[in-house]
């Protein structure tokens, strides 16, 4: 058989095929090229705008081009006319406008409209604000207008779904789009010419990863409906409104796609099974997509299947978390143990491998220090997601009172009261938010916590409030800016005595190095113990394997001589 030809097209991201597949256009440098597919030609450019493009979308006869201007504090939808070589912009306004989605027959496009929210600053509980619309714009009579608005309070914010584009165009002129209506993330539609819209996914659970069938008529999507720890994949009509599970039991499901046949594809994973790509047979039985890419030797028999456990926050708000048990432990053996916290914090820990690289790396590495002898507890604390609106905009979260730290203390605390722990030997790691809670805990709690791994952790959420929103000033918002210090880690330096190992990428974009630069100043300055690890020309999500091997072997030997008294 001969070999398929590769070539190099050009760098760029976010592309996009031209509906006969001839064609790709893609972003570089904030503008939109377009180059053939295996004819040879060269990339140009296809205009020029002000501010950054985004969300490209093909008409459905591949002669425009729909797309997003960012500008900073408004965003604007713009069409692309391929033949005319004009630009139009939709209904341009002062809000933040994008998901376009082009009508079947290409006469209509609907999208979202956001209001900008200056006071919104991250790391804040948001429970409400200016309403979020659809828009949709007629190019028969280029009218644009509103068919639906959320209603103020709960889901007067958007919040989006893991999908190619928030909004779907369905059959019967149908508009599918997420919404938090009930506190809850669920899928509703609503008729293109208006009215109310119709909840789809009912129930107290979320959905994330959302696509639609070829035809039109159904979502498929992911979501921890009767699983809160876990996602499955189920199915609902959308004239029906009935949702059906696709798959279900001990395994995790995620990332949906549908074939024009009607099969379904995704990816799974279990608790000692790390992600495969999988479809359906004509049974409903999954089967994989690329067999043997698994390694013979991979040590599923050596894991554990990690447990539910419901604890009570220092303030009685109930945190699900995953326990890992070494699977040598004797009766009346008492262990260390470990707290595990992941970042984000938009972010829900599953009782299996999880969807995402970062976190998939961190669960294999709680499942190694089980296999050392560790407790280990992952904690979902407050304002991660997969439990509603108000878990995810907790009360005082983050920068606005750090209320997490409650869960921080009642699983440590939870720990310790275990007859199969040792109370004096229980640590704590994470990285990015979970390094925050973990320097949290040290400096709040070191008669609790006897030591932590800080990966890239924040330490003064002023610093890091100020690497997300550049104009956001401390000295001209006293009130916030008190506030986001008492509640860092930076605050209570004074109380930590337990030692840390402070691991960080000194090209980290998300947190700023200068965190890690200067709690290692404030510690040494408290004759605090600490280690460091510090990789050159790193980023924030490690991008070579080779350090993120070294994170995870100088944590576990961290532990191990903090912990278990080992010998480096």
């Amino acid at each position: 058989m001969q070999a398929e030809r590769q070539s190099l097209l050009s760098d760029g991201n976010s592309p996009s095929f031209s509906p006969n597949g001839k064609q790709i256009t893609f972003i570089k440098r904030g503008q939109v090229w377009l180059v053939g597919v295996n004819d040879d030609s060269k990339p140009q450019q296809l205009f020029t705008i002000r501010g950054s493009a985004g969300s490209l979308c093909w008409s459905p006869d591949g002669s425009k081009l729909a797309f997003t201007s960012n500008r900073g504090d408004h965003v604007f939808v713009g069409v692309y006319d391929l033949v005319k070589k004009e630009i139009q912009y939709l209904n341009p306004s002062v809000d933040r406008d994008g998901n376009p989605v082009w009508s079947p027959d290409g006469k209509k496009i609907a999208f979202s409209r956001i209001p900008n929210q200056k006071q919104n600053l991250p790391f804040i509980e948001k429970r409400e604000g200016l309403s979020w619309s659809i828009m949709v714009h007629d190019f028969t009579n280029n009218q644009t207008k509103e068919i639906w608005r959320a209603k103020e309070g709960k889901g007067s914010n958007f919040y989006s779904v893991s999908a190619d584009n928030q909004l779907f165009w369905g059959a019967n002129d149908q508009i599918v789009f997420p919404w938090e209506g009930d506190g809850w993330l669920h899928l509703y539609a609503v008729s293109v010419n208006g009215g109310n819209a119709k909840l789809l996914t009912p129930g107290n659970f979320e959905v994330q990863y959302v696509t639609m069938t070829p035809d039109g008529k159904a979502m498929v999507y992911s979501s921890n409906q009767d699983d809160i720890d876990r996602q499955h994949i189920w199915r609902v009509e959308i004239a029906s409104g009935t949702p059906k599970a696709i798959t279900s039991g001990a395994s995790i499901e995620w990332a949906p796609v549908v074939a024009v046949d009607g099969t379904i594809a995704m990816l799974s994973s279990s608790g000692t099974q790390p992600a495969q790509a999988m479809y359906l047979n004509g049974k409903g039985e999954k089967r994989q997509l690329a067999p043997n890419t698994l390694p013979k030797d991979f040590p599923s028999a050596q894991l554990v299947e990690p447990e539910q456990v419901i604890i009570s926050a220092a303030d009685g708000m109930q945190i699900h978390c995953q326990l890992f048990k070494p699977k040598n432990i004797k009766a009346g053996e008492k262990r260390p143990a470990l707290l595990f916290f992941h970042g984000g914090s938009r972010r829900q820990m599953y009782l299996g491998f999880h969807d995402r690289g970062y976190y998939h790396n961190a669960y294999a590495m709680n499942q190694y220090l089980a296999s050392k002898g560790y407790i280990v507890m992952s904690v979902n604390y407050r304002s991660g997601i997969g439990y509603g609106m108000e878990f995810r905009e907790a009360l005082n979260y983050g920068a606005n009172g750090a209320s997490e730290f409650n869960d921080v203390l009642g699983a440590g605390l939870y720990l310790r009261s275990r007859s199969d722990v040792d109370g004096t030997k229980i640590g704590l790691w994470g990285g990015s938010y979970g390094g925050y809670l973990t320097a949290l805990g040290l400096a709040k709690a070191s008669d609790l916590f006897a030591a932590g791994v800080d990966l890239h952790g924040v330490h003064d959420w002023n610093v890091v409030i100020r690497n997300f929103v550049p104009g956001y000033n401390p000295e001209q918002a006293e009130t916030v800016a008190r506030r986001a210090f008492e509640s860092s880690p930076m605050a209570y330096l004074d109380g930590w005595r337990s030692p840390v190992l402070l691991i960080h990428g000194d090209d980290d974009r998300n947190v700023p190095f200068s965190e890690t630069v200067d709690i290692a100043e404030s510690l040494r300055r408290r004759g605090v113990y600490f280690e460091q690890l510090i990789f050159p020309d790193e980023v924030h999500g490690f991008l070579l394997h080779k350090n993120w091997l070294a994170a995870y072997k100088s944590s576990a030997d961290f532990f191990d001589r903090m912990l278990m008294n080992k010998k480096p």
